[in-house]
């Protein structure tokens, strides 16, 4: 993965530096190409299937449909996550009660938090979800489990940034959403 990561940038940096034929342009200086290569995202890709694969290893155990990963719920993820950059509140994207995708957030005190330990945290809430009674128990939250095994749920974006504080903001997506009140999630 490094290796095509860097021969990306390679690729990149003599996209930015050789000119065109036939045109006389200055080559960029490296404040503008550490602007540039800082914008591009390395980690995405890997980051990405993490998201998936953690999410679609806690379906399996409900025996729901795996999900799929949605370029445009990720670029909703990854827009959201950086208006939390600089702040790395854990704030959802919608206002409480008008949300039109599901949404798991997630924060972690400094900058090694992985997908798959923000996956591990919301799926761990199915000890406090009891299915007789479809209901959490008193005190503790499940919403965030009950939406990654949500029976209608078929696709999934997510994000990952680094705060400025140094922490760690994660956010996923779902559509269609779960957690409707009166249904059970599978």
């Amino acid at each position: 993965m490094k290796s095509k990561s860097l021969l990306l940038f390679f690729i990149l940096l003599c996209s930015l530096t050789v000119p065109l034929l036939g045109t006389q342009s200055k080559a960029p200086d490296n404040g503008t190409i550490y602007r540039v290569s800082k914008q591009l995202c390395w980690g995405c890709i890997g980051e990405s299937l993490e998201f998936l694969f953690t999410h679609n290893l806690v379906r399996a155990t409900k025996w729901e449909p795996l999900l799929f990963w949605d370029f445009r719920l990720q670029k909703y993820a990854r827009w959201w996550a950086t208006q939390r950059q600089a702040d790395c509140k854990l704030q959802h994207s919608f206002p409480e009660g008008d949300f039109k995708l599901g949404e798991n957030i997630y924060w972690g005190s400094g900058s090694t938090w992985r997908p798959s330990d923000a996956v591990r945290a919301w799926s761990e809430e199915e000890k406090y979800y009891d299915y007789t009674t479809n209901s959490c128990r008193e005190g503790q939250m499940c919403g965030h489990y009950t939406q990654i095994v949500w029976k209608n749920t078929r696709r999934i974006g997510c994000a990952r940034v680094v705060c400025d504080s140094g922490d760690v903001f994660m956010t996923c997506n779902y559509d269609p959403p779960g957690n409707y009140i009166g249904e059970r999630p599978y």
